[in-house]
């Protein structure tokens, strides 16, 4: 069976090969976002949004990055290592990096310390707000303390004495926080804990560089409102033009540390348009060289095979994001009086799970992916990828085999309506007895000028009634006018929301670490469940449950396939009591110019919209050379 596989592979390269005898490398890239996806700061530690992070990864270097299969690999960091189990890391940096501004020009070497006043930065309250603060603070020795010192040195004296305190040896930082400079080449962290997935850390941009000879010449105000003019450069690009809402160019850093062993694009073209169908135009006018399709595009182009672009449609690798239902258990009406109806039926375990159950999502999902809609199907939280077992299990299969599902993701479905019906017909008894009303009205917002969102929302408002009766449940879409957050979220008019969370590194704790119960730091509990406001006591069992089985997990951390296995239990105590609905991941279709098994994939942090070592061509590849690239990248 190898011996076919591997003949295949060889067959599907050698067609690639022959048919791309005359395509050519591209020396310039043109990609697009839309303009809902602006950047809004320079200040790479400030962010903590792809929209800005998707660009400044680029104009930065931290200490490792992920080549094309998510792996980590070193970048500022030549080595890395832990001699004591993960308690304390050591990372040796490169020779001959530097400071330079757009143009090039060299500021100064960066050095060890960079990433002492960087780290400074982060943790400190005045100067970044409390920004990509909590992953240092929960696994850095003293960073918390160091956090809580400036927090409470700006509210007693003032920002102005927060902002005066540096990284340097003997300073407050220094004494406090566990970071290490022995020389100008070498970091060492002490972990609170041994903490083996600390280096996946390290792609992230709370741990990234910064030097004090910048914030001398700027100031502290200065950074935290720096520009792309201003800001100082130790990456592959540098942003040599930029027009809010209209496009940004970066340009190969020309005193780029590792210029020779990284392909990089002379410049990279960034277009901000309005919508994808716009993107599309843009394609077929030869101004992008890559373009997701939405549903109607891409079923026109798929259903005529005499379309021009009918061989060259490719479906695009996962993103790292995982979708889920977010059922909100305090809601209140417009009035502002809580919801009675409907937060005594979701504290109902029978109805969550007929919701659970009941769903048929694959019209939804046909939204993001016509032609393979199961492809998108998610049946856990944790996004793929984000954690391996010592043999290479992915850490999503523990959790799967943990709620007993015959998993495939060609065939399988969670809906399964025997169950659903039985669920339903427990909860009406059971809610009915409680005074609540049917239909329950179950309330969900979106954006009044999408007409995406009103499309695909008529699609589930179609998915509930077929699927759970009109008699039981009645899906209302709303509409906010310019923030979800203050109009929505803030005053808690939805019953539920789609969100997607990726992980920061590589550790489960990133997304069951935002569900907890009374925890301040559990972000979806306290912005979107509300569950520490609910009352019903079942309800807050089943999440003290999760919340127990997920802090005692975490206390696990020197057998990592112990903790996986622990965090797997409680992940599937969450899924099997439906305090979330795992919805769908983004698995769109494309035309495209770029070989997407040679990008940067990661599942985690930021390092996925890096521009190096593309392979690429200056014609759209087709669906058998893509197959072929994903054959080969299989075989590797």
């Amino acid at each position: 069976m190898k011996k076919l596989l591997a003949l295949v592979m060889a067959l599907c390269l050698v067609f690639s090969a022959v048919s791309f005898a005359n395509a050519a490398e591209l020396t310039n890239l043109n990609t697009y976002e839309t303009t809902a996806r602006e950047l809004e700061t320079w200040n790479i530690h400030y962010s903590q949004a792809a929209a800005d992070l998707n660009v400044l990864t680029n104009c930065f270097d931290g200490l490792l990055t992920n080549d094309n299969h998510g792996n980590l690999k070193p970048n500022a960091a030549a080595s890395y290592s832990s001699e004591d189990g993960g308690k304390t890391w050591t990372f040796v940096l490169n020779d001959g990096m530097t400071w330079f501004t757009n143009d090039g020009t060299v500021q100064a070497d960066v050095v060890a310390q960079d990433w002492a006043t960087g780290l400074e930065w982060v943790l400190n309250y005045a100067k970044n707000d409390s920004y990509n603060a909590s992953m240092p603070m929960e696994m850095i020795e003293g960073a918390e303390a160091y956090y809580n010192y400036t927090k409470e040195l700006t509210e007693t004296e003032g920002a102005e004495a927060a902002y005066a305190l540096t990284a340097e040896e003997g300073s407050k930082f220094d004494e406090l926080v566990g970071i290490d400079i022995p020389d100008d080449k070498t970091i060492v962290y002490t972990c609170v804990d041994a903490l083996p997935y600390f280096p996946s850390v390290a792609t992230y941009n709370c741990l990234y560089p910064l030097s004090a000879q910048l914030i001398e010449e700027v100031g502290v105000q200065g950074y935290r409102d720096i520009t792309w003019e201003d800001m100082w450069y130790n990456g592959a690009y540098t942003v040599t033009y930029f027009e809010n809402q209209n496009q940004k160019v970066l340009t190969a850093s020309p005193n780029y540390w590792n210029a020779a062993n990284v392909k990089r694009f002379d410049t990279v073209t960034i277009k901000m348009v309005e919508s994808v169908a716009v993107a599309y135009q843009l394609f077929l006018g030869g101004e992008l060289d890559h373009v997701s399709l939405e549903q109607a595009t891409l079923q026109e182009i798929y259903n005529d095979k005499a379309n021009a672009n009918n061989d060259n449609l490719v479906q695009a690798r996962p993103t790292k994001y995982s979708y889920q239902m977010h059922l909100v258990y305090s809601k209140n009406l417009e009035d502002g009086t809580p919801d009675t109806n409907w937060n005594t039926a979701v504290a109902n375990e029978n109805f969550r799970k007929s919701l659970y159950y009941g769903l048929d999502l694959t019209n939804y999902l046909a939204r993001t992916n016509a032609i393979n809609p199961q492809s998108c199907q998610n049946y856990v939280y944790t996004g793929n990828g984000v954690a391996f077992t010592s043999d290479g299990t992915d850490y999503t299969a523990l959790v799967r085999a943990e709620l007993g599902l015959d998993y495939n993701s060609e065939t399988y479905n969670r809906y399964d309506p025997e169950k659903a019906a039985q669920y339903k017909a427990a909860a009406m008894e059971e809610l009915a007895a409680k005074g609540v009303t049917f239909p329950v009205e179950i309330d969900y917002y979106i954006s009044g000028s999408s007409t995406v969102a009103a499309e695909t929302a008529k699609v589930l408002e179609n998915i509930f009634s077929s699927c759970l009766g009109d008699d039981y449940v009645k899906l209302v879409t709303k509409t906010y006018i310019s923030s979800l957050a203050n109009e929505v979220r803030k005053p808690r008019l939805a019953s539920f929301f789609i969100n997607g969370w990726g992980a920061d590194f590589a550790d489960p704790i990133n997304f069951l670490g935002q569900e907890t119960y009374n925890d301040t730091a559990a972000y979806y509990s306290n912005n979107y469940s509300n569950i520490n406001d609910a009352t019903d006591e079942d309800l807050i069992k089943a999440y003290q449950e999760f919340t127990d089985l997920t802090v005692a997990a975490k206390a696990i951390t020197d057998n990592m396939d112990a903790r996986y296995a622990a965090f797997a239990k409680a992940e599937a105590c969450f899924l099997n009591h439906a305090l979330t609905i795992p919805c769908s991941y983004e698995v769109a279709w494309e035309l495209t110019k770029i070989n997407n098994y040679s990008k940067v994939y990661s599942a985690y942090g930021m390092q996925a919209y890096r521009y190096v070592d593309w392979e690429t061509s200056d014609v759209p590849y087709t669906t058998e050379q893509m197959e072929a690239f994903a054959a080969a990248y299989a075989g590797e």
